[in-house]
């Protein structure tokens, strides 16, 4: 089946057509906050203008807009086509991609940036690909605690590397077209986004005063 993925969770905006494992087109842009303008038209400029029986999406956590932006887009698409949509972990995408550079990997942290000074971190296991722990949002020294001498990969890596020079860290951004090496099980999230913590804004309710 072919399988539109759109990958808005951080600063990339990455859009992939796959047949199975095979990548039919992809292309992938780092645009920090511009995800509104560039995916439509990225997914515009695929063959059949990116039209699928399934879209995958980038469920988070990671940017709050930029999961926003993917969920929308591909809701709104998957009713104009009447298509299947499922989502991802950001988190899981990138341990794929993690363990796919170092098969002989046996377990990795992924960490991303977050908000307030924290980052989003969760550790897997290469065999099966799963999530070793649940995921966090913590300040670095916090992370670095966790880490538990794991390598690291993602865009947040920087902020424990400051701590420790010594750790083992690819700092990346997700690509739509490792969509490819998560497993079906982590394939098939709801579309719902992760934010990974609380918002900033609150009700009136939530703060107590109504």
């Amino acid at each position: 089946m072919l399988t539109l993925v759109i990958e808005t969770a951080t600063a990339a905006c990455s859009v992939a057509l796959l047949h199975g494992d095979e990548v039919v087109a992809r292309a992938h842009e780092v645009v920090g906050r511009g995800h509104a303008e560039r995916l439509l038209p990225m997914i515009a400029a695929l063959p059949d203008q990116g039209r699928a029986p399934r879209i995958l999406v980038d469920v988070g956590p990671g940017s709050f807009t930029g999961v926003r932006v993917g969920l929308a887009a591909a809701l709104g698409l998957a009713i104009g086509w009447q298509a299947e949509v499922a989502g991802y972990s950001s988190l899981a995408l990138l341990a794929a991609t993690g363990f796919a550079a170092a098969p002989g990997s046996d377990a990795l942290a992924v960490v991303l940036e977050g908000g307030h000074g924290e980052v989003f971190m969760q550790s897997f296991t290469a065999l099966p690909l799963a999530p070793e722990a649940p995921l966090q949002s913590l300040v670095p020294g916090a992370a670095l605690a966790a880490l538990g001498g794991r390598a690291m990969i993602g865009n947040g890596v920087r902020h424990l590397a400051a701590l420790d020079p010594t750790l083992s860290f690819t700092e990346t951004l997700p690509r739509a077209e490792d969509a490819r090496l998560l497993p079906a099980g982590l394939a098939r999230l709801p579309a719902r986004p992760i934010y990974g913590r609380a918002p900033d804004a609150r009700t009136l309710a939530e703060r107590g005063l109504a």
